[in-house]
């Protein structure tokens, strides 16, 4: 099956760094192909942009797990061309392609470059965190938002995304 995620690289300076210790404020360790780099996670992220994800999806023919997916990094979430974000609000079971929907319990960062640490909490069984919640670092970029995510604590989670209009 084709890998969903594609990793952007732009030109950018670089700062290597042994285990990432002296990074400067406005980068994060970045590991690509083995080695560790301060980058901007605004300009070096990979793409999800899963259908499947959407919070409007209803379809639950095949079932995605992402705590089967060893996450590295930053991603961005699109929805065919357009930019997608996880939501701030319970999304309803049986949703995004899983069992239970992954969302963030909390706002997205306001500040152009700022970084914040969320929860995301999963909707099943009438509650809206019903298996152990997780954090994952959100970066407000221009006009997007980047993603540390973490796997989920079971299957089947996935995290779901939406258009803000």
């Amino acid at each position: 099956s084709k890998n969903p995620i594609s990793r952007v690289m732009f030109t950018t300076t670089t700062l290597a760094c042994a285990g990432c210790q002296c990074c400067p404020s406005d980068t994060h360790c970045i590991i690509t192909n083995g080695i560790a780099q301060c980058l901007d996670p605004c300009v070096s992220y990979s793409i999800l942009n899963d259908t499947w994800r959407s919070t409007n999806n209803t379809n639950n023919s095949i079932l995605h797990c992402d705590q089967d997916i060893a996450w590295n990094g930053w991603y961005r979430f699109y929805l065919g061309q357009s930019n997608a974000q996880i939501p701030e609000r319970c999304v309803e079971e049986n949703r995004c392609g899983t069992h239970a929907p992954l969302w963030l319990n909390g706002n997205h960062p306001v500040q152009f470059n700022e970084i914040v640490t969320r929860t995301v909490c999963n909707a099943w069984s009438g509650s809206c965190c019903q298996f152990t919640p997780h954090t994952i670092q959100i970066k407000r970029c221009y006009g997007y938002y980047v993603y540390k995510l973490e796997r989920p604590s079971t299957c089947y989670l996935a995290y779901c995304a939406g258009i803000v209009i």
